[in-house]
């Protein structure tokens, strides 16, 4: 059983990877997508200014490499089972947010929503395997009850 639970999360992690690559190589794509979805609230212009003036980078090019960086490092810390618990826990936070960011499917109308419904009902069942991957990458502690005493 461990072989077909490590198999599993090798390929589970194989999704980041290859995303964050691809964000990473098409990285004025991927910051345009950043800019039109994203707006940086007013209360952070201040410290973004400082940043775009420390990096010579727009605020949605640092946010587009940040993120296909973490994408590669946490897929690739999954897929190997270092600090996989730990990635999960901030893949979770990171795919929700992109969820609440990208996939608003609430702001379009019913004919026009599907794919973006799509994709967050994706996204969401995502989250469900990176919440297993928090139970499981503490290692293997004997058989459990699935619901504990009840």
């Amino acid at each position: 059983m461990p072989a077909f639970i490590t198999l599993g999360r090798v390929l589970f992690a194989v999704l980041f990877i290859y995303s964050g690559a691809t964000k990473l190589f098409g990285i004025q794509a991927t910051t345009d997508f950043i800019a039109a979805k994203v707006a940086i609230p007013a209360m952070l212009l201040p410290y973004t200014s400082q940043l775009e003036t420390m990096t010579g980078m727009s605020t949605q090019q640092t946010l587009a490499i940040a993120v296909g960086a973490f994408e590669v490092i946490g897929g690739l810390m999954i897929a190997v089972n270092f600090g996989a618990r730990f990635f999960a826990i901030l893949m979770i936070f990171f795919v929700a947010a992109t969820i609440f960011y990208f996939h608003d499917f609430w702001n379009q109308s019913p004919p026009d929503n599907a794919k973006t419904l799509m994709d967050a009902l994706k996204n969401l069942s995502i989250i469900g395997a990176l919440f297993m991957i928090v139970d499981m990458a503490a290692g293997c502690r004997g058989r459990r009850p699935a619901y504990g005493d009840v």
